[in-house]
């Protein structure tokens, strides 16, 4: 995804910066297997007794105990399959049980009002959960134009009538290893952030 419009991302706070690193860490973990070194990086995770740094702690030993190949058939059997994978990752099926449904149309209006275009040869529709969370990342660190009530707005349109259930069943999905921290990190991480755009702004 792109801003058409390129706006500057300065002035950006730790909080929305660290914000926005979570998010972009669920969108590559889920946007495509993770290769060799994205592994390496994940494994050098640090984190503190805290239920997200507890996520991170899992997710880190999860990483180091995996390899490439594993993961990158896991991958497989949860999103892509023969047919289809364990799960679909998208929030028109989790929110209607069909594809390319209403809330798939909702996130491209959004997007449009938002002055965010596809880039490159993206294949997946843009309700996939690992294309809103690399917006909401591009929004919090300031790559994306848009206040935190524009963040507020997407996120409660977008994300939090189903992300969670989602991650939570990522997390106890009989076939997910390696995605089974993937999936904790991500319930944690979204209940975290529904918690907190409640608070007044």
């Amino acid at each position: 995804m792109r801003s058409a419009d390129k706006p500057v991302s300065e002035g950006i706070d730790d909080v929305d910066f660290l914000r926005g690193s979570e998010y972009g860490l669920l969108s590559v973990l889920l946007g495509a297997a993770p290769p060799a070194e994205l592994l390496a990086r994940v494994g050098a995770l640090r984190g503190d007794a805290t239920p997200l740094g507890l996520a991170h702690i899992d997710l880190a030993h999860a990483a180091q105990a995996s390899d490439e190949t594993a993961v990158g058939r896991e991958y497989f059997n949860l999103f892509i399959g023969v047919g289809r994978g364990d799960l679909l990752p998208y929030g028109s099926y989790y929110q209607t049980g069909f594809l390319h449904e209403r809330p798939l149309a909702r996130v491209r209006e959004d997007l449009a009002l938002l002055g965010i275009e596809r880039a490159g040869a993206m294949r997946e529709p843009e309700d996939h959960i690992a294309i809103l969370c690399e917006i909401m990342a591009g929004l919090a660190q300031g790559q994306f134009d848009g206040d935190i009530a524009a963040q507020a707005r997407f996120f409660e349109r977008h994300l939090a009538p189903w992300a969670a259930r989602f991650f939570a069943d990522l997390e106890t999905t009989g076939s997910a290893q390696f995605y089974k921290s993937v999936g904790r990190l991500g319930r944690t991480f979204i209940e975290l952030e529904t918690e907190a755009f409640k608070l007044p702004h």
